[in-house]
Order: structure tokens, then C-alpha cells, then sequence
């Protein structure tokens, strides 16, 4: 049996990413788009996604596709930061909801913007976080979204890294 995986943000770097590698292992793949046709046609190497038509800031949009997944990646993410606040948060709670409605594991990717430099050599689970930058304080309050969802028995898992990178990853540093 193949697991099943929604990917939010399924047309960004990582998105796209975790969409590949996870078809190239023979996973189901679902993918929430407002404009499926268009995002299919960029993502036309794929053959075995399941496009549903809908918006992230949608609750009703996110839990309806979420259902019978047995992962959510959320790879979603506004562009360019505009508006990043006001509209990564909701997404998160959006796919929050969604992971706790259709028990599947919440895959979110995290990354380094919320330690500071007393958190160096090594990052560790317990290391410092700090809420003094604009993306420091945004990714703290969504990890603590994470955290609190976890302790009312939802499944996460933060994959943390420096940056991320893929086909489409523009400037990462690890290219």
C-alpha cells in the first residue's frame, strides 16, 4: 500500500521537491492549488497527482483535500514575504485543522530564522529561539503553533534546515 501525501505548495522549490521525490517512490500525491490546470501544466513531470482546486486560506478547502492523506506537507508559502504574517499563519492553522481532522502527519519544513547567534555552534530541539527579527518572531509563533497542536495529540514533524533548496530554489546557499 502506497502512502498518501497532500502537498501544499506543491509549486514552490521545496513543494515541488517533496512532490518529485515522493512520486519517484510510487506515493500518491495530492495537490490544492486555485488554478490547478495551470499549476499541472508547470508540474507536467509528475503524472500520479490528484490537483484539487481550492485556496490554502480556505479551512474548508484544506480539511476537504486533506482527507484520507496520511501526510501533509505544508511547503506553502506566500511569495517574496508580502504579507507574510497575515497570510502564513492562517495557512499553518488552515493545515493545522486539516492534519488533526484526517490524523496524518504534519510535515512542515523549518529552517534557522528563529535562533540567534547564541544558539551557534550547534542547533539543537532545546536551543535558544529568539523573537527580535520580523522572520525570527513569524517562524517562532508558527513552531509554536506546532508545538501546541502536538500537545493535543496532533502529529508533527519540523524538518529543519538552513535553507531550502530543489529545481527551483533561486539563490539558496546551498546551491
Amino acid at each position: 500500500m502506497n502512502p498518501k501525501i497532500l502537498v501544499l505548495g506543491i509549486t514552490g522549490g521545496i513543494g515541488r521537491a517533496v512532490a518529485i521525490n515522493a512520486a519517484k517512490k510510487g506515493w500518491k500525491i495530492k495537490a490544492l492549488h486555485r488554478k490547478p490546470d495551470v499549476a499541472g501544466a508547470k508540474l507536467d513531470e509528475i503524472k500520479n497527482i490528484e490537483w484539487v482546486s481550492g485556496d490554502a486560506m480556505n479551512v474548508a478547502d484544506v480539511v476537504k483535500v486533506a482527507r484520507g492523506v496520511d501526510y501533509i506537507f505544508h511547503g506553502v508559502n506566500p511569495p517574496g514575504y508580502e504579507k507574510w504574517r497575515e497570510l502564513a499563519i492562517p495557512m499553518l492553522a488552515n493545515s493545522i485543522r486539516a492534519a488533526i481532522e484526517s490524523n496524518a502527519l504534519r510535515v512542515f519544513p523549518g529552517n534557522v530564522y528563529n535562533f540567534g547567534p547564541d544558539s551557534w555552534p550547534l542547533i539543537r530541539e532545546k536551543s535558544i529561539r529568539h523573537k527580535k527579527k520580523k522572520k525570527g518572531k513569524i517562524r517562532v509563533e508558527m513552531e509554536e503553533m506546532l508545538q501546541a497542536a502536538a500537545t493535543k495529540g496532533a502529529r508533527v514533524l519540523v524538518v529543519r534546515a538552513g535553507d531550502f533548496f530543489g529545481p527551483d530554489a533561486v539563490g539558496s546557499w546551498f546551491a
